[in-house]
Order: C-alpha cells, then sequence, then structure tokens
C-alpha cells in the first residue's frame, strides 16, 4: 500500500500506459474530478464512453476491488487535494523573476516528494530494505541525470561499509550485470523504465538470480513488471527538461529512504563506520 495514497496521482501517472478502454475512463476522471464521487458505475461508464465491465476493469487495475472502494478514495483524494490548492507544479517560463524562480522550484521539488509518497508502496521499500541488508554486494544502474542518484547512492552506501558501486555507462553497466549472483542486489534507476541499456544490464542481472529494485515513475514499463521490489516514484507532467529536476529529487529521496532503513536495523555497527569515515574525513580539513 502507497504510504499517503492518492489514487488521482496515481491516475495521471498511469493514464499513458492504460488500455485504449482504460485510457477513457481515466481521462474522464481526470476532467471531471469533483463530480467522480456522485457518479454510480452506470453514470461514469456513459459519461466517459464506455461500458459498466470497462469501468470495473479499469477500477481492478488501479488496485481496487469494486467501484464503491474506488469511489471512497478518490473522495479522500479530493480533499487532500483540497489542502493543497494552488500548488501545482510550475514549469521555467522566459523572464521570471528571481522570487518567482525560488518559490517555483521550491514548491516543485516538494510536490515531487508529496506526490511520491502517494505511490510508493511501503512493502516494497520494506522488501528492498532487508535484501541490500542480507546482500554480499550492491551495484547501482543508472544512465545520465539517473547516473547520478546511483553515485549518491553509492557515496551513501559506502560510508556503512556495504560494498558497492555505481555504473553510469552502458558497457560498464553490461559487465557488472554478468558478474552479479543470487547474493547482490542489482538497484536499477530510470525515470520511463524504458531505457535500453538499463534493460539489457537488468535482463542479465535477472538472470544471475540478483535481487532486482526498480525505482522509476508510476507507470507501466519493463523495468516495473520485471523487478522484484518496485519503488515508485511521481513527477510533474510539465513540458521542458524542468521536469528532471522533479524525478531527481524524488530518486534522490528513495536513494535515503533505503539507505536509512539499512542503517537503522544495524544501527550499532552502522555507527562505528559512519564515526570511523566522519572523523576521517574531519582531520583532512583546514583548521
Amino acid at each position: 500500500m502507497a504510504i499517503n495514497d492518492n489514487v488521482l496521482i496515481k491516475i495521471r501517472d498511469r493514464k499513458d500506459s492504460l488500455t485504449p478502454v482504460e485510457r477513457l475512463v481515466a481521462e474522464y476522471i481526470l476532467a471531471n474530478k469533483e463530480e467522480i464521487p456522485h457518479l454510480s458505475i452506470k453514470s461514469l461508464a456513459q459519461g466517459s464512453k464506455t461500458s459498466d465491465a470497462s469501468v470495473l476493469r479499469f477500477c481492478k487495475t488501479m488496485g481496487y476491488n469494486g467501484y464503491r472502494s474506488f469511489i471512497v478514495s478518490i473522495s479522500a483524494s479530493l480533499g487532500s487535494m483540497d489542502e493543497e490548492s494552488g500548488e501545482q507544479y510550475t514549469d521555467i517560463q522566459p523572464g521570471d523573476d528571481l522570487g518567482t524562480i525560488i518559490a517555483n522550484i521550491g514548491r516543485n521539488k516538494v510536490r515531487s516528494i508529496e506526490d511520491t509518497l502517494s505511490v510508493l508502496d511501503s512493502a516494497a521499500v520494506a522488501r528492498a530494505i532487508k535484501a541490500l541488508q542480507t546482500s554480499k554486494r550492491l551495484m547501482f544502474f543508472g544512465i545520465g541525470a539517473s547516473g547520478l542518484v546511483a553515485q549518491d547512492a553509492e557515496q551513501k552506501f559506502t560510508r556503512i561499509n556495504k560494498m558497492c558501486h555505481a555504473f553510469t555507462d552502458g558497457h560498464s553497466q553490461l559487465t557488472a550485470a554478468s558478474l552479479l549472483t543470487k547474493e547482490d542486489v542489482a538497484i536499477f534507476i530510470s525515470n520511463s523504465g524504458d531505457t535500453v541499456e538499463i534493460l539489457d544490464s537488468m535482463d542479465i542481472a535477472k538472470k544471475n538470480g540478483a535481487h532486482i529494485v526498480a525505482i522509476t515513475r508510476y507507470s507501466k514499463s519493463e523495468l516495473s513488471e520485471k523487478a522484484d521490489s518496485l519503488l515508485s516514484i511521481s513527477t510533474p507532467e510539465i513540458s521542458i527538461r524542468s521536469g528532471a529536476m522533479g524525478s531527481r529529487i524524488a530518486m534522490l529521496t528513495i536513494v535515503d529512504m533505503l539507505f536509512a532503513g539499512v542503517a537503522s536495523a544495524d544501527y550499532q555497527q552502522v555507527k562505528k563506520y559512519l564515526s570511523k569515515s566522519r572523523n576521517i574525513i574531519s582531520n583532512k580539513r583546514r583548521r
């Protein structure tokens, strides 16, 4: 179950990966959010130009056993959105003054984390932390901006004496994946979930028996479907590459959760490692 469940965010993020009929239902719901809690299944089917059966299938696709529980969740999501009224993602605009830029970037970061908590499965987080705890090695895979997140993860887990490495180019990723075993964990980081280099390496890692953790957006993708532990993020639907800022902060937040989870589970030992590394670094600073 998601940490702060919000079905409207889930619909927004999964809309493009739904079947054509399910997409009709999704688009109608998103365009008429306030009306949906008052509609019968038949009225929603008529409004979306689908059928009762199609609406029910859509509810099940979104993780609900029936229409009633789906509608209750819609109502709860609307209440949550009312509290956040006006807090929308904002893209970079030409000529923005510095005050506007500061406010918009700050707001986007906060919303990226909040929306991610709406789609992130706490059971999957717990499963990933358990795998990381008991693993022999951790290998992080990411391309481009996702590669920076992989490097951040490597830096964190190295400090608590976990044998780990980040691989950020296709060739090294293939080599690393071929050396993984069932005692290892492979963490694949990709916003789209469809990056060719990531998928090629993931297939090799899976064949070798490694536990696969995926950090990717909440949508149907090859990466999300093949992961043993799927950690979903939610990112803004805005037009230009400022969107990468949202996905990056959401991915970094999940990395921090994994790190904190592993560190907390073996706190006394981890505390010794952190103290050692901090002392070494402190001694290198100019006084």
